[in-house]
């Protein structure tokens, strides 16, 4: 598995998406793209992630900017988590992590002694042409957003 830098083509992937309609990477292009990688829907920092990406949604949408969630969670219970959170965006059903394998973000993690694989949250932001302009691996939720808006407001 490469790992993915900065000023290389975003790897592309089709996914189910919570609107029913699966989701192509590279049909997203012509805009920019925050695809963000979270290990769990309705746990408190992936809550508090969305939440934030929820908040400033219009804010990404006036710098010509789509928000993608993705996690191993089915589409039903992304749905739930959408409902629940009132989010405008789309989350992506990555349930045999393939695409988060793609990514190198489905790691080797550690819990009270106890190692387990899933994502290390971490999100990709893709210019207009799909390439990625920045990566902001081992994301800490607070304030994360305003450091991805800022640099999606330096790409409009």
């Amino acid at each position: 598995m490469a790992e993915i830098t900065t000023g290389a083509l975003a790897p592309d992937f089709t996914l189910p998406a919570s609107n029913g309609e699966p989701v192509k990477l590279s049909d997203l292009r012509g805009k920019n793209v925050v695809l963000y990688f979270y290990p769990k829907d309705m746990t408190p920092g992936c809550t508090t992630q969305a939440c934030d990406f929820r908040d400033a949604h219009e804010l990404f949408e006036a710098s010509d900017t789509v928000i993608v969630g993705v996690s191993p969670d089915p589409v039903k219970r992304h749905l739930k988590f959408i409902e629940k959170e009132s989010l405008p965006f789309l989350l992506l059903a990555d349930e045999n992590h393939e695409v988060s394998e793609l990514y190198g973000v489905w790691k080797e993690k550690s819990m009270y002694g106890k190692k387990f694989w899933g994502i290390e949250r971490t999100t990709f932001l893709i210019d207009k042409e799909g390439n990625i302009a920045k990566v902001y691996p081992k994301v800490k939720v607070k304030g994360h957003i305003e450091s991805v808006l800022a640099d999606a407001k330096a790409l409009a």
